[in-house]
């Protein structure tokens, strides 16, 4: 939906039929989206909260991170879905369609995509639909985000508003690198999300049980209320995805716009949807837009991965140290791939010397 958002407020394509396809009405808060700027972005209108603090707990260290010029963004799935629903809604060039997606295909220089009942076809389609997992190999990674949070409602003021944990490492690291990140709301209603980088899911009363321990035993709160649930998996590989496919144009996940070191891809699909656009608009076909993400930048996260996938330095240690020995906005500019050659091998050289470079040169 953002993509046709970005498409419509261009002007541009007022007369051309956009098809929304989607197996779900979008009526649920399902999830949400957490990200961050140094200016209003294209959806600043459904920002629900955001901070300019954040702390990070480590085994054994605490910081809190003055975030400045950036603000850390929070937008709930269901004030996402309404806004672009809303906004869609007066167009009357835009077609919602409920319906799970059985194939999409290339067919007499068009995409045709194959519905549970009927089908469409179109000059070209913008496919988000989760990838299929890949082998891993000695170089190629598949690794999971998968995450279950709470929203809990307290008596008493159990959380810092202002201020929003983005890893606390306080949890048991059994399972592999495994943190919980808080998004408060207020003093006593807060986001807590239970995350894990791990090969492989858990059953689900793991999930329970690790936000019961945590909750109890970290925050010490012992009475609350389960407001709401979400959870996901995001896929966090090296795999080469392709951009398109003939007319088959991929995005999200599936086109390579989740940063595989962190799981993020919000901001990336915003970049890329703009991309995608102004290639429309300047050329009259997408193919001219470019991935926001530099090449030497899959590199690094293909060397995070290799040592989050053999376990060679724990995860609480690099995402600690990253954050310690830099600049807060330093990081989050590199985590965004807006850095140069020399900022990134300044960041590069704060992490353990010797396990990176022994991962790198495996990974060349």
């Amino acid at each position: 939906m953002s993509l046709s958002v970005h498409l419509l407020r261009s002007g541009k394509f007022s007369d051309k039929k956009i098809l929304i396809i989607d197996r779900d009405e979008k009526k649920k808060n399902d999830r949400t989206w957490s990200f961050w700027e140094t200016r209003p972005g294209p959806f600043e209108e459904v920002v629900s909260r955001r901070w300019t603090r954040t702390r990070i707990h480590g085994k054994n260290e605490f910081l809190l991170l003055q975030l400045q010029p950036y603000e850390y963004k929070l937008i709930r799935g269901i004030d996402f879905y309404n806004y672009c629903l809303d906004y869609l809604s007066r167009f009357g060039n835009v077609e919602f369609i409920v319906s799970d997606i059985e194939r999409i295909i290339n067919e007499n220089g068009k995409a045709k995509v194959f519905l549970q009942h009927g089908e469409a076809e179109a000059e070209f389609v913008f496919n988000s639909l989760p990838p299929e997992p890949v082998s891993q190999t000695n170089r190629m990674h598949w690794l999971l985000q998968h995450f279950k949070g709470w929203i809990i409602e307290t008596d008493e003021p159990a959380f810092t508003a202002d201020e929003a944990t983005l890893m606390d490492f306080r949890v048991s690291q059994h399972h592999g690198t495994t943190f919980v990140y808080i998004k408060p709301f207020s003093s006593c209603r807060a986001l807590v999300e239970y995350t894990l980088f791990t090969d492989r899911l858990l059953r689900p009363e793991e999930y329970d049980e690790g936000l019961r321990r945590y909750i109890s035993d970290i925050l010490q709160v012992k009475n609350y209320r389960i407001a709401e649930t979400e959870s996901g998996v995001i896929p966090m590989t090296n795999f080469p995805f392709p951009s398109h496919q003939g007319r088959i144009l991929f995005t999200g996940t599936a086109g390579g716009l989740t940063r595989p070191s962190t799981g993020y891809t919000f901001r990336f699909i915003q970049k890329y949807a703009s991309a995608l656009v102004q290639s429309l608009i300047r050329y009259g076909h997408p193919y001219a837009a470019k991935k926001p993400l530099p090449r030497r930048h899959f590199f690094y996260d293909s060397v995070l991965l290799r040592i989050l996938r053999k376990g060679t330095v724990p995860g609480h240690v690099i995402f600690t140290r990253l954050f310690q020995r830099n600049e807060p906005a330093a990081v989050l500019r590199f985590l965004d791939g807006e850095t140069s050659l020399a900022q990134e091998l300044k960041i590069i050289s704060s992490l353990p010397f010797f396990p990176f470079l022994k991962a790198a040169i495996r990974q060349l």
